[in-house]
């Protein structure tokens, strides 16, 4: 058994030298220093104790480590989740009881539960599903609603949790007057501490700056004792063991946000992992490696009391750029969150809850993606109102629900764009034999009484009734009647039974007008399945051709191929047997 095939931090450490050390060192006390107010501030958006998010950033961390194969990734307590963890759990249970806790950490280990099963039948693939224009949009609703939670935190009013940021606005505008000055000061204050700190020097733990301020202030101060709302006592001690209730009906209830947080969560750590890798050539990323280290992050983190986590965009880009070389960093890390919740926790009982409203607020604002709205509207129509349906769909119904309409949106795209590909008529570059579109080129003049069409996409049941129209289309808009019919099919890679049939009903079609069918440019896939499907033999051998200009200009040709180019022309497993046969 090759133990780095099941480790991939054993790659990354041979040849492990002081350097790299010293690199990842860095690299882990500093992400660690961040993650500690981010872990505390996510949990508290995810309508846990403020521990809990430390508990999130110890054990999947170790885990992720140890399983996935990106070398920078830093994975924890994030928004997207954390937010997704409140929308779902709060509908069934009360934010900071022990039935919302338990439901919570059920969730995770749902999540995934998706995800490695995902990763274990090879289907990484379907994050291809989701279409980058409906996460934009999903993510910047969802960025604003994350915001507008954080108000009673940041402004000091007791509003009620919601989904919904109109419902937030309206409770905001009844209690206005009531809203403590001191806490939105400090809120204010922090926003400031860490936007010019993350100005200066992106490596500057900023967040962590503002908390220390923030607990100082409290403490000299006593502004608690001004309404100003504070963390309190925090438990000590590394998390305990525990087994879920596996509850079917809490399962049932729990199972389309459990689907929902696995593929979000795995498609952001994957873009993430992406992203960084392509700056580092030493290794590579597989889809499904991290689905399943994601999957066995978040279930044995379930299990120590964690709540869904993924790869962090901004943890992970101070990680790279401090210089982390391997996966030791986020052990270095890991190191820090339990030295900190072995020791340090009663350090942060006077933490104003503003402080983590503000680290909340001015994280996910950078997910408000005004720049992909303002490139789509400009680059395609199509993708910008996706963008626009998921986006508003998200803030009118939901997260959950806003995630479920992206997903049906992209689908609905997906098969309406394969049902009707791009297809185009050709004409000669005069004296070359090379052809091109002549919508594009308008000076090109097609042959007279010969028609000639690429089509663009795989044949299959989806289009086979758009392909048959378009060709009819084409014969039928010919000033002179049509007397052959040339399909270029470079570009088709497939076909299906439902296409083979409509060809052959097309064939006959023609053929009782009088007008001749050709084919070129077939490839093998395409040709062994109408060569199986003895359609080939049907049409005639003589009727397929290499080069489109040879199946327009050929009036002599009786054997497949043009000038002894059979063999190149016609060649498939059902065309070889046949010749070996005969």
């Amino acid at each position: 058994m090759d133990i780095k095939a099941i480790f991939p931090i054993g790659t990354a450490l041979s040849g492990y030298t002081g350097e790299k050390l010293r690199s990842d060192l860095f690299a882990g006390l500093t992400v660690g220093v961040m993650l500690i107010p981010q872990g505390m501030a996510y949990a508290m958006l995810a309508g846990l104790p403020p521990i809990y998010g430390l508990y999130a950033a110890l054990l999947p961390i170790f885990v992720y480590a140890l399983f996935g194969s990106s070398r920078q990734l830093a994975v924890g307590p994030v928004a997207m989740d954390s937010l997704l963890t409140a929308a779902s759990v709060g509908v069934f249970a009360q934010a900071g009881t022990e039935s919302y806790i338990a439901l919570a950490l059920l969730l995770a280990f749902m999540a995934g539960a998706v995800q490695f099963g995902f990763g274990m039948f090879k289907l990484g693939f379907i994050v291809n599903f989701l279409s980058h224009p409906v996460i934009s949009g999903f993510t910047s609703a969802a960025a604003l609603i994350i915001a507008f939670s954080q108000f009673k935190h940041l402004f000091g009013i007791p509003l009620k949790s919601s989904p919904y940021i109109h419902k937030i606005a309206i409770q905001l505008f009844d209690q206005v007057s009531s809203m403590n000055l001191f806490a939105l000061g400090i809120g204010l204050g922090a926003m400031l501490i860490i936007y010019s700190l993350k100005k200066w020097h992106r490596m500057i733990p900023a967040q962590l700056v503002a908390v220390i301020i923030g607990i100082l202030a409290v403490w000299l101060f006593d502004l608690h004792e001004f309404g100003i709302a504070i963390v309190g006592e925090v438990p000590s001690g590394l998390p305990h063991f525990s087994w879920h209730n596996f509850d079917m009906t809490a399962m049932q209830n729990l199972l389309p946000a459990a689907l929902t947080i696995a593929l979000i969560s795995f498609m952001e750590s994957y873009a993430i992992s992406k992203s960084v890798q392509a700056r580092h050539k030493d290794y590579d990323i597989d889809a499904n490696r991290e689905l399943r280290a994601l999957g066995l992050a978040n279930m044995t983190g379930s299990l120590f009391q964690a709540f869904p986590i993924s790869g962090g965009f901004s943890r992970t880009a101070v990680n790279d750029q401090a210089g982390a070389k391997t996966q030791l960093a986020s052990l270095i890390s890991a190191a820090l969150i339990a030295l900190t919740l072995l020791f340090l926790t009663s350090l942060f009982y006077f933490l104003p809850n503003a402080i983590l409203a503000s680290v909340i607020i001015l994280a996910v604002m950078g997910l408000v993606d005004i720049k992909e709205a303002k490139y789509l509207w400009k680059s395609d129509r199509t993708d910008f109102w996706m963008m626009s349906v998921s986006f508003g769909a998200t803030l009118a119904f939901g997260i959950v629900q806003g995630i479920g309409i992206g997903i049906v949106l992209s689908l609905l795209v997906m098969i309406y764009k394969s049902s009707k590909p791009h297809f185009a008529e050709l004409a000669e570059i005069p004296g070359t034999g090379i052809y091109r579109n002549i919508e594009r080129f308008s000076e090109l003049k097609p042959s007279d009484g010969i028609v000639v069409m690429r089509f663009d996409a795989p044949l299959y049941f989806a289009n086979a009734d758009y392909f048959k129209t378009k060709v009819q289309e084409l014969v039928d808009a010919k000033q002179t009647k049509a007397k052959r019919l040339v399909l270029n099919f470079d570009a088709v890679n497939d076909i299906d039974s439902t296409a083979l049939h409509m060809l052959e009903e097309l064939w006959k079609d023609l053929k009782s007008q009088g007008i001749e069918i050709r084919f070129s440019g077939i490839i093998g896939p395409v040709r062994d399945a109408m060569q199986s499907s003895g359609l080939t033999e049907r049409i005639g051998v003589a009727n397929f051709f290499i080069r489109v200009d040879e199946a327009v200009k050929n009036n002599t040709k009786e054997t497949g191929g043009a000038d002894g180019f059979e063999k190149y022309t016609m060649q498939s497993n059902g065309y070889i047997s046949m010749k070996n046969k005969n």
